[in-house]
């Protein structure tokens, strides 16, 4: 499996939508296992106060991916291979809230 990078801008309009969507790739994951780790995703403050995210996987392909995001009815702007990964400082902890 190779790393790919996927791009969802403007893609929810709440975190509540976020979340299902969240829930629906969980569940698709686990379904194709085989050919698709999601490892992890960042969210987006879009501009016009939506939500993106970019999202890191391992998967077979990108077309695995595209199936994986049609069975969770997830967009996908962009697919990119990741050629290799730079790690200045571990990501940061969140704040509690």
């Amino acid at each position: 499996m190779e790393a790919y990078v996927i791009v969802r801008r403007n893609a929810w309009r709440t975190p509540d939508e976020l979340q299902d969507a969240t829930r629906r790739a969980t569940d698709e994951s686990e379904r194709m296992a085989e050919d698709i780790r999601w490892i992890r995703s960042y969210v987006l403050a879009e501009t016009d106060g939506s939500l993106g995210t970019i999202c890191v996987y391992r998967a077979s392909s990108p077309e695995a991916i595209r199936r994986h995001a049609y069975a969770a009815s997830l967009p996908v702007d962009e697919i990119v291979a990741v050629a290799d990964a730079l790690v200045m400082q571990p990501d940061p902890t969140p704040a509690p809230a």
